[in-house]
């Protein structure tokens, strides 16, 4: 019996959903846990497809590792916990082309790519949709170059490291990327703040209402109590006597 599982690498832990598929078989899950921690560990922090193959006659196992999949390898490649959520406007990272290659080396083999050219740009769509910039630029954008074989040399030579100069350029422009991100996430949440604040003011203040002494802002005071006027009483003329 096979079991399919995504795992942490180098971390697998018990619970619910290990117990459910892998307790009714009858095996030591302990042996498990820590088998396939041993198999995972170069995949530390990413998360690994594995697969554990049972035989319920002799309790013993086989456990099969998969590559993990194209989006946590570049996630863990950049040391970020998640893609964005809003691709065209926020970026996680950026990535070397070089290092893209090696990504599409890595994949090659579970991937439907006819070629590496062909592996890489399916590395460079994933990148369109994480968020990533590639050379300082948005992801989209390399695919154009390399159809028009700016970046014929790498791939034709397989390069997968980056110079530390490129580096050092890459880390640069990031953080420049990242601190006008950082403003604007900031100012737009100034704004927001300011635009929830003068809601709540126009919808505790009445238009014409005049607040009671004491009473909250936009209370209607007490209704104003109308005094009869005074009747005068008519006074009829003394007769004289």
């Amino acid at each position: 019996m096979k079991v399919k599982l995504i795992v942490e690498g180098g971390a697998m832990k018990p619970g619910p959903v290990i117990s459910q598929q892998l307790g009714p078989l009858g095996i030591n899950i302990g042996k498990v846990i820590s088998d396939v921690n041993s198999a995972t560990q170069s995949f530390k922090g990413t998360n690994v497809p594995v697969e554990i193959d049972v035989d319920p006659k002799t309790k013993s196992f086989t456990i099969k590792v998969f590559s993990p999949s194209v989006a946590e390898l570049i996630k863990k490649e950049l040391g970020a916990e998640k893609g964005s959520g809003t691709p065209n406007n926020f970026k996680i990272g950026n990535l070397s082309f070089e290092r893209v290659i090696n990504l599409a080396k890595t994949k090659m083999p579970s991937l439907l790519a006819k070629d590496l050219r062909s592996a890489i740009k399916l590395i460079v769509g994933t990148c369109v949709s994480l968020g990533v910039l590639i050379d300082n630029k948005e992801a989209k954008l390399i695919e154009k170059d390399i159809d028009s074989g700016i970046y014929d040399k790498e791939i034709k030579e397989e390069i997968t490291e980056p110079s530390e100069e490129k580096k050092k350029n890459l880390q640069e422009f990031f953080a420049t990327v990242k601190d006008k991100q950082e403003k604007a996430a900031k100012a737009a949440a100034e704004a927001k703040a300011a635009e929830e604040a003068a809601k709540v003011a126009a919808a505790t203040t009445a238009p014409g209402a005049t607040a009671a002494p004491g009473a909250a802002p936009g209370t209607p005071g007490p209704a104003a109590t109308a005094t009869p006027a005074a009747t005068k009483k008519e006074e009829k003329p003394t007769k004289k006597k």
